[in-house]
């Protein structure tokens, strides 16, 4: 296990911050209608909401993205929306949150996707998806490689997928080759439709469910996890496989075949959604600031640990993470 102090923390967010790092994913708006219950319909056995507020926020790929800006990156956000208010509000909230969104391709033949979550008396009772999962065309593959390509000193860039369409065979291999020709980092967080596509990027973070269903494996314990990391940077030809466990924290398997484990740091767990998207904001952030693996994978475990304490999904806040690593 590798320790870190508060002091190295520190040390690496200073070297970071104002550094650029491309983000690539799904986007979606999740909207949320809040409301107490006090009746049950007559017209059918369901709950009637009262609606007192309704909130929107960024989700998807874009939650990695304010993780980043919370750690002093500048992020890129590359994704497709639809032309419609939906797409309307997501931009003009990146624009409110610091997110450099010219990255963003505006599909005319698809409605952005959006996540509504309906609670009542502080519990989920229906989410509503609108979404189409269809590849997206190839005039978004291209207007997003022409964002890099017009992104001057990136320092890593973020595929992150969800299987909604935007991560296809073909935007891997591109974004790949783009990022091998200028020496940037690629750090993925995977589903299971392209799951192998991935040769040879820096960091690849699967969690445990996913990875089991790739390899067809039982990761029960510590060293089905290892067997299994060992086989994807076998596959993957990667440089480093850190498989996410949930409570039992991470296990990172590097390329030489050094193996660490990173136990959970968290003290309370309230909420673990958005804690993946933490840790490969957290990994992508600490190594273009100058940790080693080792280091990015504590800092990304401690970060993921603070935000499963707080309800709903939250970014880390750099002053939370030093302290809590001082403690």
């Amino acid at each position: 296990m590798q320790s870190i102090s508060s002091i190295r923390v520190k040390e690496i967010i200073d070297n970071a911050k104002g550094k650029s790092i491309a983000v690539i994913g799904d986007l979606m708006l999740d909207r949320y209608f809040w409301g107490s219950v006090t009746r049950i319909s007559p017209e059918a056995p369901v709950p009637v909401i009262d609606v007192e507020s309704e909130s929107l926020h960024l989700g998807g790929a874009a939650n990695v993205a304010k993780n980043l800006f919370s750690l002093g990156i500048n992020p890129l956000l590359c994704g497709v929306l639809g032309d419609d208010n939906s797409g309307k509000s997501f931009i003009e909230i990146t624009g409110q949150s610091g997110i450099d969104s010219k990255g963003i391709f505006i599909d005319k033949d698809r409605p952005t996707t959006v996540k509504t979550r309906i609670i009542g008396n502080n519990q989920q009772i229906a989410r509503i998806d609108r979404e189409i999962r269809n590849e997206i065309p190839p005039a978004g593959l291209d207007f997003i490689l022409k964002s890099l390509e017009n992104t001057s000193d990136l320092s890593g860039i973020i595929l992150e997928d969800y299987n909604k369409g935007t991560i296809s065979a073909k935007m891997i291999s591109t974004v790949i080759n783009f990022a091998k020709n200028n020496n940037i980092p690629v750090f993925v967080d995977p589903k299971k439709d392209n799951f192998f596509n991935y040769k040879g990027v820096t960091v690849f973070k699967p969690n445990r469910k996913e990875a089991q269903q790739a390899l067809g494996l039982s990761l029960r314990t510590k060293d089905d996890v290892i067997t299994a990391a060992k086989k994807l940077i076998e596959l993957l030809e990667c440089q480093n496989v850190l498989i996410t466990l949930g409570a039992e924290g991470m296990m990172l398997i590097e390329k030489d075949g050094t193996i660490s484990t990173v136990p959970t740091r968290a003290r309370h767990v309230a909420d673990v959604s958005g804690a993946g998207d933490t840790a490969i904001a957290t990994i992508a952030a600490a190594l273009s600031g100058g940790a080693n693996i080792r280091e990015a994978s504590a800092m990304a475990n401690y970060a993921s640990g603070l935000v499963c304490e707080k309800p709903g999904i939250v970014s880390v806040e750099i002053d939370e993470l030093i302290d809590v690593i001082g403690d």
